[in-house]
């Protein structure tokens, strides 16, 4: 196994990052740890409605995604839908630094995030935020 796949193998190190490597590259080992990943293209997204649309589409949420950030934060932490994996990558392309958010929606958002890591972590299976 490659020293990046072995890295992302790693819960404790799992967090939000700014990519330091190729798409490609992470791609690959996320492939090779057995990991499901999450591209979420996001540039030009306004508001939260298109931020939790592109993030549901990423992610494959099912049909009866409430589009609310409790309902975010609940299929964060679910994800059963992609069985059999040993972690998970969001790859988040192109965020502006606000996320096209108001303070009070980037706030809540940046907690979500925070936690979801946190969640998944204390289940000793790594979730990954990179921003590219």
């Amino acid at each position: 196994m490659n020293s990046l796949a072995q890295q992302l193998k790693d819960s404790a190190a799992a967090g939000s990052y700014s990519l330091s490597c190729g798409v490609d590259e992470l791609r690959a080992a996320a492939n090779e740890a057995n990991f499901a990943v999450f591209d979420t293209e996001l540039k030009g997204v306004k508001g939260k409605q298109n931020l939790l649309g592109a993030l549901a589409s990423a992610a494959k949420f099912p049909p009866e995604f409430g589009m609310n950030w409790d309902a975010l934060a609940d299929d964060l932490c679910d994800l059963s839908w992609h069985g059999g994996v040993t972690g998970y990558v969001l790859l988040l392309r192109n965020a502006s630094d606000t996320l096209g958010l108001s303070a009070n929606d980037r706030e809540i958002a940046q907690d979500i995030l925070a936690d979801t890591v946190v969640y998944w972590r204390q289940r000793k299976k790594p979730f990954w935020i990179f921003f590219v």
